[in-house]
């Protein structure tokens, strides 16, 4: 039975090989995307990525047909992966033997964010944490070490916690299309 401890050698192996690839190339840069479309007939969101797809969708209180978490739960569920492989990939770096590892997270979302009548209340997640369950015979430097490196280069949590400059564009396209001169 292979266990968590095993596929951190198969880790370190396919990070040293990758880092030096990088290092081959000089300074590349990978450029990746998502493509996201609302469906019409229940307004489901389909997320697009390489050849996956998530579906997101709102509970039935707000229109939805619960098919799928909403983008605040994907968010902390984006934020929770990207953890996550940045332990495995730091744990197998620093020879950090981990027996299990788990992540919680939780955040506030006030429905009321956005409202007229409430502008000061946040649109956004508030209050987000997350709580890392680690088995592991490594001491509490390690452990301490670990994390510190983790929070260093982890890019979801970086995206979330420095100021971020992203921009954003409206294109009109197909049917409903008015003149301009109209």
């Amino acid at each position: 039975m292979s266990t968590l401890r095993d596929y951190l050698v198969q880790k370190k192996s396919a990070l040293l090989a990758r880092r030096s690839a990088a290092a081959a190339a000089g300074h590349p840069t990978q450029e990746i995307s998502a493509h996201v479309t609302a469906e019409g007939r229940s307004g489901v969101r389909r997320i697009r990525i390489r050849d996956h797809q998530i579906i997101s969708d709102s509970p039935a209180d707000f229109a939805g047909y619960d098919l799928g978490p909403s983008s605040p739960e994907i968010q902390l569920g984006v934020l929770g992966s990207c953890l996550t492989h940045i332990y495995l990939i730091k744990a197998a770096e620093l020879d950090v033997p981990l027996d299990s590892l788990d992540i919680d997270l939780r955040a506030q979302l006030d429905p009321r964010g956005g409202l007229p009548e409430f502008p000061e209340v946040p649109v956004e997640l508030q209050g987000i944490s997350y709580e890392v369950q680690i088995g592991s015979p490594a001491d509490d430097s390690r452990l301490d070490l670990l994390r510190a490196e983790v929070e260093r280069v982890c890019p979801v949590l970086n995206l979330l916690t420095k100021p971020q400059t992203i921009t954003g564009s409206v294109v009109r396209v197909g049917a409903g299309r008015v003149p301009a001169h109209a």
